[in-house]
């Protein structure tokens, strides 16, 4: 934590130095020599090698914690006293060591039942319940979009969400007056649960070590390479067989952005933006953008001269624009022509399906010549943007 305090000190002074040099360097007009602006270049360049360093070891830190929390249940029982009756289905014990063996393809003969009860369509397994938990937690580590949205877990394939599409109002009225009619209007949105699946390969010497902590290894890459698909397909997927993402449900909605004429982005470009979403909304607010987008608002200074982008100072806040948090992400599209770049809103609104269930499958010849075990690892996952007008975002105007 002192380290991480330390880097966050360092980067305020770097950031205030550089706002200082930029401003008695600048012209009248805000224009600043070659060789000042590659000066500055350099100054911001520190400023965002200092911010990669602090979310690593941030990212490290929580890693940390969630690797310091024990492994098994403290003893709290008096002596003679009955255990808690085992958990079923794919929750046991049985089936967990079952499911771990199968991998492993220890004692196969004598697992093939226990593992009945968890066994999916395409010949898998479902991991067990505990693990389960594992590799929720280790996505939600890989895509910070996942912290953002909400996450629900369902049993079916599609699971419709209703939606308030225009909302009733109030009115005054007369003393024993009618009450006035003012009817909610309700649309149905459908989340469905498509299948994103990997293939890892673990190489034989590897599966026959007893030290390989082959649970640990699955977990990482499953949600490195998942977690990866994910932010992509909820950022700018196209709904086609995969999520629609939220950059995508922004494009496609009428009146959700606000154009600028180039990719001079300006104080009052944002400032639409920013009050283009209503208060209950703005509240609860994240900015969503490219690294690229950042480092053009580092620039932008509100009427009263102050730098719209904020560093924080304190650990386990984050940075903010216009007082409001922002995460970047290098699906999300960039400064350019025809792109929408930025946008704003409460992503709780941006709903996320996930089908109970993870399943695993071994390989085991199919790379057997080059000295491997695939495994193929998959999940059924969709997102949407259930209500429209909780996010909005600046599109820079295309090239005619």
């Amino acid at each position: 934590m002192t380290k991480i305090m330390d880097l966050m000190e360092k980067r305020a002074k770097t950031w205030n130095a550089a706002k200082q040099f930029l401003d008695t360097h600048a012209d009248a007009n805000g224009n600043v020599s070659a060789e000042d602006a590659a000066t500055y270049d350099k100054m911001e360049k520190e400023v965002t090698d200092l911010t990669h360093n602090i979310d690593r070891l941030q990212k490290q830190e929580q890693i940390d914690r969630m690797l310091s929390q024990p492994t098994s249940a403290p003893l709290t029982m008096k002596p003679g006293a009955k255990d808690e009756p085992d958990k079923t289905g794919i929750s046991s014990k049985a089936y967990r060591t079952a499911f771990w063996d199968n991998i492993r393809k220890r004692n196969w003969y004598d697992v093939q039942n226990v593992l009945e009860v968890g066994t999916d369509a395409n010949g898998g397994y479902l991991v067990p319940g505990e693990y389960e938990k594992q590799l929720v937690q280790a996505l939600n580590e890989e895509n910070f979009f996942r912290s953002l949205a909400h996450v629900i877990q369902t049993q079916t394939g599609t699971h419709t969400i209703p939606v308030v599409s225009s909302h009733g109002t109030a009115a005054w009225m007369d003393e024993n007056g009618l009450y006035p009619e003012s009817d909610e209007k309700f649309e149905q949105v459908s989340l469905d649960a498509y299948k994103l699946g990997t293939s890892i390969k673990v190489s034989e010497e590897l599966m026959n070590d007893s030290v390989f902590d082959l649970e640990g290894y699955i977990s990482d890459e499953f949600a490195r390479r998942i977690g990866e698909a994910e932010e992509e397909a909820f950022l700018t997927g196209d709904g086609h067989k995969k999520p629609e993402g939220v950059f995508t449900k922004v494009v496609a909605t009428a009146d959700a952005t606000t154009e600028i004429a180039n990719t001079s982005i300006t104080f009052d470009a944002i400032m639409d933006v920013f009050y283009s979403l209503r208060s209950v909304y703005r509240n609860h607010s994240t900015w969503i953008l490219n690294d690229s987008t950042v480092k053009a608002l580092r620039k932008i200074k509100d009427n009263n001269g102050n730098y719209i982008w904020q560093p924080s100072v304190v650990a386990g806040q984050p940075d903010t624009i216009l007082n409001r948090p922002y995460c970047t992400s290098i699906y999300a599209p960039e400064l350019a022509s025809g792109n929408v770049p930025i946008i704003l809103g409460d992503l709780s609104y941006y709903w996320v399906a996930e089908r109970q269930g993870r399943s695993f499958k071994r390989l085991s010849e199919l790379y057997a010549a080059n000295g491997q075990i695939g495994f193929l690892a998959s999940e059924r996952v969709d997102g949407k943007l259930i209500l429209p007008e909780a996010v909005r975002g600046l599109s820079v105007k295309g090239s005619k």
